[in-house]
């Protein structure tokens, strides 16, 4: 039993959860302390550290779920390093209270005080800030330049081929992704919104409609996928003009576009908010698409013969939640013009800067992605993006130049915006 703890606890000191940096920027407050959270057990507890009393020699961690817990730590207490990905203690170094920095991910093992708010740690087994943010890099990348993002549109149960749409630079295309038992395939569960929270999934559970995000290798004539890893969701995106905004609880209301209905998003720490520019900044940015920045069209911006799928990607990191994936063909498709120069639309959206909910105001149109939950009206958001009116009108004009009707912006949804699957 104290093996299989062990196990279990690892796994869970593995989870890397989102971002280190605060979407919201907002503190720790004992109001979030949550009963039933996974990130603790009688004999132990899992978060990242938010303070460091040094004088005192306590520690107070935040665990996946926002729990606090104050960690208490004796002349007794045994400090290890663990590197991400280690499975087991092994490989283990000791270091002193000193090494522990904010940031870090800790596992205080120790009797949890019945009311889980604190445990006086026998040890504390610390995954450094840095060294995950090395290992979540990576895997971003690696995402990037082997992965592929599209819709599912058929799926063949009896042979388990799943058929999805996704955008190249010569337009939409249908790829077939077989899975097989070897494929680790996992889900979004609904209001869950990172790509951490995805859970062990079976082929049954797909839905055509779905988004799918996956990991593999592309055949040589681009129509075929071969997986090592599949993650998909059922995704909602919305937009709407905001009517109230409640910093203090993370909620805004808005009137959908499309129903005109009412809905509440709520926002949560984890949630990647973003403003696009207004159509007079436009210039500026259009200009930076036509120049092609980092990583516009690398790696994963494939031809239809599936040229390049393994060159790197120019750009950096990614956003958690709802980027380009790369390593297939591109999420959004090629240049704003439709032609293979230039950044296309999840570029596009993957390098707007980053704004907190603060910056959401009564009056902003904004675009909401978000797993769809057990309340139609209440979304949990993944992704929010505020000025989305110019967004909207830009994706409306594209679709009438295409012969597609007049221009209808809350329609601009479905031109190629998919953000709702992240990055690891």
């Amino acid at each position: 039993m104290k093996a299989l703890f062990l196990a279990f606890a690892l796994v869970q000191l593995l989870v890397i959860a989102g971002p280190a940096a605060n979407a919201q920027g907002t503190t720790p407050t004992a109001t979030t302390q949550q009963a039933g959270d996974a990130g603790i057990t009688p004999n132990g507890a899992i978060g990242e550290v938010k303070v460091i009393d040094a004088a005192g020699h306590q520690l107070i961690i935040k665990t996946d779920a926002g729990s606090l817990l104050t960690v208490t730590l004796g002349d007794k207490t045994v400090y290890m390093r663990l590197a991400p990905g280690e499975k087991t203690l092994t490989n283990a170094t000791k270091i002193a209270f000193a090494d522990v920095g904010e940031g870090d991910r800790v596992w205080a093992r120790g009797k949890v005080a019945d009311d889980h708010k604190s445990v006086p740690a026998v040890a504390l087994i610390v995954m450094n800030k840095a060294d995950i943010a090395r290992k979540q890099d990576a895997e971003r990348a690696e995402w990037k330049r082997r992965g592929l993002l599209g819709i599912v549109t058929a799926l063949k149960p009896e042979t388990k081929e799943i058929t999805i749409s996704t955008r190249s630079l010569a337009g939409q295309q249908s790829v077939t992704v077989p899975v097989t038992e070897k494929v680790e395939m996992r889900r979004y569960a609904p209001d869950s919104i990172k790509f951490a929270d995805a859970k062990p999934a079976q082929f049954a559970e797909l839905k055509v409609g779905d988004q799918l995000r996956a990991l593999g290798e592309r055949s040589a004539d681009g129509l075929s996928f071969t997986p090592e890893k599949v993650v998909t969701g059922s995704f909602r995106n919305v937009a709407g003009v905001v009517a109230a905004v409640d910093a203090a609880t993370g909620e805004v209301k808005i009137n959908d576009l499309q129903t005109k209905q009412p809905l509440t998003i709520v926002v949560k720490q984890d949630a990647v908010l973003r403003r696009f520019p207004a159509a007079a900044e436009m210039g500026g940015m259009m200009s930076m698409m036509g120049r092609g920045a980092p990583g516009a069209n690398g790696g994963g911006a494939q031809s239809p013969a599936g040229q390049g799928s393994n060159r790197p990607q120019g750009g950096q990191g990614g956003p958690p939640e709802g980027g380009r994936p790369g390593g297939g063909p591109g999420a959004g498709g090629g240049g704003m013009g439709g032609r293979g120069g230039g950044m296309n639309i999840q570029d596009m959206l993957e390098r707007l800067p980053t704004i907190s909910i603060a910056d959401v105001k009564v009056g902003d149109t904004i675009i909401v992605s978000s797993t769809k939950g057990a309340d139609p009206t209440r979304l949990t958001a993944i992704s929010v993006i505020s000025g989305a009116d110019t967004l909207l009108n830009m994706m409306a004009a594209r679709q009438q130049a295409a012969g597609q009707g007049a221009p209808n912006p809350s329609a601009g949804l479905g031109s190629g915006i998919q953000f709702g699957i992240g990055l690891p």
